[in-house]
């Protein structure tokens, strides 16, 4: 298309024209008009300077279609949604973009209330994507960018009391798309609420709060600067501060500090003589000190989450009760802190982490990612025509947020490589509120920020970074500056489907070096977006389910939760990680050590108790009388005598942290933390490999008992074949013969798209497609045993197999023995045997780990005790089917039929377990969980080990300690009818 042809500015550098000066958000007494509702909406293919005149009040829109606002059209079947990680769904030529691109007109009509006051106005967007006009009453209003910005323009002089006409043109692409490649769908719209705002004489156009505590003394300062009126005066009748002047430092005494434990806000009013506003306070004081980020004087553990906006009906157009009920979430599973990837979110939701406590890291709406993939050429970051719209963004950033005091640190964006124009961005930033640092990870060198941030780096480097023994900076004059900064990972633990590993094992690291201040989990949410079958089936869909030509898959379903806020088993796993308070019981020295890991808050207000269970089953219970814990203070607390259990089964202690109360975020008797400890036996009696062996004891040989006329063998209660040694039922239970199993339906983790894959090497071994040969048959002593070799097609490397056949009492034994031959070129994914089941099993109990999901290395919320479910509540719905459900070290399992019938497995001494409804092979195949039908079978997996999770989806691999090599193997199981 003709440039002439093309909106003016659409391709420019310039981030805006008409826009007025950034500005704080704050509730004031001054009229309001919301204007977010129904509007009148097209779609036009591209993006051309002629309006046709839809911006005219006149303009006939009756062939149009209603949109609501805020929206993104694409989510209302405008168009589709697209998504990519990194690539731009368009050439990197900046700043031209397509000329097919996609262009929405909005319009809206409105009356001004009748005591509407005369005077200056101001319209507000709080969030437009990605480029956008607006007209008045078909006077043009200038136009934006900055997607995640607010932009307001003058309009009071164009108001009318009725019949006003609010006309608003968008484009999906513009110069600034550069700016915003930020890993999440692209979508368009008016999608933050649009606000037309009376501005009275002499009232308040701006304030800045400056809220210092000081640590030593326990006195807070404050200055309010107030812009508009010279006459403003602030006032905290809670501090005993009346109609004080703005603009001068009051020493206000003393002070309850905020801090995301206990956020402490005061109410405050700044009263004009046109304007009263009203603001909440938070004192605190943050700053860089001794290598360390420190908060009131008291350095920081960041136990937090990546969040992008999401919600899967709605995109990026959040509502506010689902902002609240993303932070409750995230304090009732101990997150702290939150970083807004990877731009500011809506006002809201720092209200929330102001009033209900989370620090933040609040990012600007600034990322060029895409350009790696050309060698950073071009890259805008380095670029003086970019460097207007760089500064205009983190001015935009500060401007609005600047008085929240959940915001400890501003972050100049994300993976937009090094330049010029983001040193710039910083040292404005510092200039103009130099009360909190300033956070950026895409420069390693680090020259101009305040803090040393990463992604994904591994175990053993954050070790070096913690004892201040990285390597080098790349300019060897940054590296003393570096090396004396605090270390936070910006981004770790991928939570792309089953996992993410080895989240336990970063904490300790956390915990070792005072520098390694924490870091957040990458990400909060599954960014999937709910789609509905004809029958009513409920499925979230992904990159390339809209037919992009382009795009990445279910990389964007990478968070914590699901996208219908389901807590997936990551969350529950990071919330045990990251307990503010470690419970560690010692029943055999009849102690406890209880440790409090809060920064700030001390014990009072919890609630300890303890119980006792034999196999899962209470009997004794009571409280544990716990002295007050300061911050960081451990206290050994004596145990009370426990009850004697009524069996000789194994016995567990667990310690509990409750709330006491009700706080603002959980209701009192909320669970914050646990411990557990076995009672009577050390664990290693758990992993005695000779307990309760098959067959009988020595000196008592039996005969074997011969072959029946039709060629089956009794053991027990389980029938074989007595040719191939293949079981065929226990107790008149018919069961697929269990064979060794080493595959898994690959992980995303396993298939590391941005990470070192085992899928691939697994894959091209050939374990999916494993076969296996039937050695031999016989009885040796009393075990019937089958000999047999495994391997894949086309190698000569393979694993020799040996089954073990006996019984004790009403028990069918089995041992399995396993070795491995040749060089294999992988770990194994796992190691045990699977079978099936009829259908009917669907009533599924166990004493073991749960009552979730765990693996080896994401096991640590799996406490021990009994549990029961169904099969079909055992899967986690993973948005791409893959290995989940698993249940860790069960002692026991029974799977009942709704008659009582059905089967016990029994470990020697504990196995592994996952039941579902179709086998290993569908669930490597589907897409989508919908698309998993199940057969007339259960599908069961024993397993003695898998292979761990780790996070190489994007990050390091699984750690040593939770591999599975190929190697020797033993799985001892009894099976017995029940019913």
């Amino acid at each position: 298309m003709p440039a002439d042809r093309k909106p003016a500015h659409l391709e420019d550098f310039a981030p805006s024209r008409g826009t007025l000066a950034p500005r704080a958000r704050f509730s004031s007494d001054a009229p309001s008009l919301d204007l977010n509702g129904t509007w009148r909406f097209r779609l036009l293919p591209r993006a051309e300077a002629d309006t046709g005149g839809f911006e005219a009040p006149g303009f006939d829109d009756s062939s149009w279609t209603d949109l609501p606002v805020p929206a993104h059209w694409q989510m209302h079947g405008h168009g589709s949604p697209a998504y990519t990680n990194i690539s731009y769904p368009f050439p990197i030529d900046p700043p031209y973009v397509p000329d097919d691109n996609p262009t929405g007109d909005h319009r809206r009509t409105f009356d001004l209330p009748k005591d509407w006051p005369q005077g200056p106005a101001v319209l507000r967007f709080d969030g437009v994507d990605s480029w956008f006009r607006a007209w008045l009453n078909g006077t043009e209003l200038g136009f934006s960018t900055g997607s995640r910005l607010a932009a307001e323009f003058e309009v009071g002089h164009l108001l009318r009391p009725g019949g006003n006409t609010l006309a608003v043109r968008v484009h999906q692409w513009s110069a600034a798309s550069y700016l915003e490649d930020q890993d999440m769908w692209w979508l368009s719209g008016i999608f933050r609420d649009v606000t037309l705002i009376a501005r009275p004489p002499q009232g308040v156009d701006d304030l800045a709060v400056h809220a210092a505590y000081d640590h030593t003394t326990g006195a807070g300062t404050l200055r309010v600067d107030v812009e508009g009126s010279p006459d403003a005066l602030v006032s905290v009748p809670e501090l005993g501060l009346v109609d004080a002047a703005a603009g001068v430092e009051h020493a206000v005494g003393a002070v309850e500090p905020w801090s995301a434990e206990v956020p402490r806000l005061y109410d405050a009013e700044v009263r004009a003589p046109g304007e009263r506003v009203r603001t909440r306070i938070g004192f605190r004081t943050v700053e860089v000190s001794g290598g360390l980020l420190r908060v009131n004087g008291r350095p920081l553990l960041l136990r937090g989450v990546n969040r992008h906006e999401w919600h899967p009906d709605h995109g990026r157009a959040v509502p506010r009760e689902t902002m609240r009920e993303d932070v409750l979430l995230m304090k009732r599973h101990n997150v702290n802190a939150v970083r807004t990837s990877h731009y500011p979110p809506h006002p809201h939701f720092l209200d929330l982490c102001d009033e209900l406590g989370l620090w933040v890291v609040d990012e600007c709406d600034l990322e060029t990612h895409g350009f790696e993939e050309v060698g950073w050429r071009g890259n805008p970051s380095d670029d003086p025509r970019w460097r207007d719209a760089y500064l205009d963004r983190m001015r935009r950033t500060v401007g609005r947020d600047r008085n929240h005091p959940s915001v400890i640190l501003w972050s100049l964006g994300n993976e937009a490589g090094t330049g010029a124009n983001l040193r710039a961005m910083a040292e404005w930033t510092r200039e103009h509120d130099p009360s909190r640092p300033v956070h950026y990870e895409g420069d390693r060198d680090s020259p101009y920020v305040d803090v040393y941030s990463r992604m994904y780096a591994p175990h053993d480097e954050v070790d070096a970074i913690g004892r201040r023994e990285e390597a080098e900076t790349e300019d060897p004059a940054a590296d003393a500056h570096r090396r004396g900064l605090p270390f936070v990972l910006c981004e770790y633990g991928h939570a792309m489907g089953t996992g993410p590993g080895a989240l336990e094992e970063y904490q300790r690291l956390f915990e070792r070096h005072d520098r390694c201040q924490g870091g957040f989990v990458w990400e909060w949410i599954d960014h999937g977006i709910r789609r509905r079958e004809p029958d009513g089936t409920e499925w979230f869909a992904y990159g390339g389910d809209f037919g992009e030509v382009l795009h990445d898959g279910n990389f964007v379903a990478d968070g914590l939760l699901f996208p219908d806020r389901v807590p997936g088993p990551g969350l529950t796993a990071y919330a045990r990680t990251v307990e503010p308070v470690h419970v560690v019981p010692d029943p055999a020295a009849g102690s406890v050590r209880v440790t409090n890991t809060w920064d700030f808050r001390d014990t009072s207000g919890l609630a300890f108790s303890w119980r006792v269970e034999e196999e899962g089953v209470p009997f004794g219970e009571g409280v544990l009388d716990v002295p007050v814990l300061a911050p960081g203070e451990a206290a050994d607390v004596p145990l009370p005598v426990l009850p004697e259990p009524p069996g000789d089964g194994e016995t567990w202690l667990t310690v509990s942290v409750r709330l006491a109360g009700e706080e603002p975020w959980a209701p009192a008797g909320h669970e914050l933390a646990w411990g557990q400890a076995r009672v009577g036996a050390s664990e290693a009696a758990d992993t005695d490999a000779d307990a309760d062996a098959p067959g009988g004891p020595e000196g008592s040989a039996t005969p074997p008992p011969p072959a029946a006329a039709d060629g089956t063998l009794g053991i027990g209660p389980g029938l074989l074949d007595a040719g191939t040694g293949a079981l065929l039922s226990v107790g008149g239970l018919p069961v697929d013969p269990p064979v060794v199993d080493l595959w898994r339906a690959p992980t995303d983790n396993d298939v590391a798209r941005h990470g070192v894959s085992l899928a691939a090497p697994w894959r091209a071994a050939g374990l999916h497609r494993i076969t296996e040969r039937l050695l031999s048959t016989g009885w040796e002593g009393e075990e019937f045993v089958v000999r047999t070799r495994l391997a894949p097609a086309a190698a000569d490397f393979g694993m020799r197999a040996v089954y073990r056949w006996g019984a004790a009492g009403e028990r069918l034994l089995l041992t399995v023995e396993a070795e491995a031959e040749g060089e294999w070129p992988c770990p194994l994914p796992r190691f045990g045997v699977r079978t099936a089941l009829p259908a009917s099993l669907d009533g599924v109990e166990w004493f073991g780990r749960g009552p979730g999901e765990a693996y080896r290395d994401v096991a640590q919320a799996a406490r021990v005790g009994r549990f029961s479910s169904t099969v079909d509540a055992l899967q986690t719905p993973y948005l791409r089917p893959q290995e989940n459900g698993n249940r860790a070290d069960a002692r026991w399992l029974v799977l009942r039929a709704a008659d009582g019938t059905g089967l016990r497995v029994e470990g020697a001494p504990v196995f592994d377990f996952s039941a579902r409804r179709w086998d290993t092979a569908a669930l490597d195949a589907a897409d989508h969980p919908h698309e998993l039908v199940p057969d007339d079978r259960i599908h069961l997996h024993l397993d003695q080990a898998h292979h761990g999770i780790g996070s190489a989806s994007c990050g390091p691999g699984v750690l040593p300690a939770h591999r599975l090599a190929a190697g020797r193997h033993r799985l001892r199981l009894g099976f017995s009818p029940v019913g």
